[in-house]
């Protein structure tokens, strides 16, 4: 089934294999930003903004069917979780238990295992226009879920604030003392999706380290200053300039795909964590979060096999990610920020995506 993109409120786009439907809900509209997000995998399907000229184009990786969402394992602009990036190993420790979990990536856990987040059709809480046009999904991931304890409450609430930003905030709580990771996996063209290639955004990170990884991807434990490396983006860069440098941690990757310690002061609010500009239409975007960290990945793992709905190729490179997050495998290194949360407790966390010309 087409999925469609004409109608402002609810549509149908289908129905899983079980039966289950598939809903489409709009967000916002012209001459703003216009959101479309998915009750599958809580997806951006689409994300509509204005360049330099007002000429409108949807900035984010799209697909033609909620089949093709299905199929695809490029967690395509979706919801991860339980834990968003990976668990070296798929095991950790927690009050002196192990928990072995769901191994999808060489034996490790990779954005929260075989059926995470990304593969589950969400509840609609609830969905309005005032006093913002805001959308909140849920979903009940239950104890013993790829191998995570506890039962846990997801809630996630996309808003549409003053025409031009999308903000996700996420709110989760356990019967069970667990861990969780939560972020949404966005692939980001300035240029429009399926325009090529994204060399020349020019990217700035609120970092002064990131995490360097072994050739697992895994973390060393290290925080390393971006200083004198490919990583240094505290001073726009374009991110074709040194991605083919000869860096170890480039060469495994096969380009970006690391996870930067963000210099946030006050957590307390969206605080501003990465900007991006696209100097052929313009656009500016802005990602502000209450995290410790953000992932920049370029797409390197898009293989071709995917395409939009009028048949371009997404190819290596065609799209970024800024996945706002906790640093990867924090269950197993307790000198990063803890990720545990306890039936006391209530996680949020709020990322904001704003969008501008420049």
């Amino acid at each position: 089934m087409q999925l469609a993109r004409d109608a402002i409120g609810v549509k149908s786009d289908g129905t899983m294999p079980d039966g289950t439907p598939v809903e489409r809900y709009v967000l916002g509209q012209a001459p703003g930003l216009v959101a479309h997000i998915l009750t599958y995998g809580g997806t951006i399907a689409y994300l509509e903004v204005p360049d330099r000229t007002g000429t409108r184009a949807n900035v984010v990786l799209d697909l033609a069917s909620l089949d093709d969402y299905r199929k695809q394992d490029a967690y395509l602009c979706a919801l991860v979780g339980r834990y968003a990036n990976r668990i070296a190993g798929a095991a950790f420790s927690l009050d002196g238990e192990t928990f072995r979990l769901s191994d999808n990536d060489d034996g490790d856990c990779l954005h929260g295992g075989r059926i995470g987040f990304n593969k589950a059709v969400w509840q609609v809480v609830s969905q309005g226009e005032t006093p913002e046009p805001h959308l909140t999904l849920r979903h009940i991931s239950p104890d013993g879920d790829q191998g995570f304890p506890g039962t846990l409450t997801v809630e996630v609430t996309y808003s549409v604030i003053g025409g031009n930003t999308l903000r996700i905030a996420y709110r989760a709580t356990t019967d069970r003392p667990t861990v969780l990771n939560l972020t949404n996996h966005t692939y980001f063209n300035l240029k429009g999706a399926g325009c090529g290639d994204v060399l020349d955004h020019e990217v700035t990170i609120a970092a002064e380290r990131f995490t360097p990884t072994d050739k697992r991807q895994i973390p060393t434990g290290e925080m390393l200053p971006v200083a004198g490396t490919p990583f240094d983006f505290r001073k726009p860069q374009k991110i074709g300039a040194r991605i083919g440098e000869p860096d170890p941690q480039l060469e495994t990757a096969l380009g970006y795909d690391q996870n930067f310690v963000l210099t946030l002061e006050d957590r307390s609010e969206p605080q501003l964590a990465a900007r991006v500009y696209e100097p052929d239409s313009g656009r500016v975007l802005e990602v502000k979060t209450t995290q410790p960290g953000v992932q920049f990945y370029t797409g390197n793992h898009l293989t071709g096999t995917l395409h939009s709905p009028g048949g371009a190729v997404y190819a290596p490179r065609t799209a970024f990610c800024l996945e706002t997050q906790h640093f990867p495998d924090s269950p197993n290194r307790p000198e990063f920020p803890s990720t545990v949360l306890r039936p006391d407790e209530t996680f949020r966390s709020s990322t904001e995506y704003r969008f501008t010309t420049g």
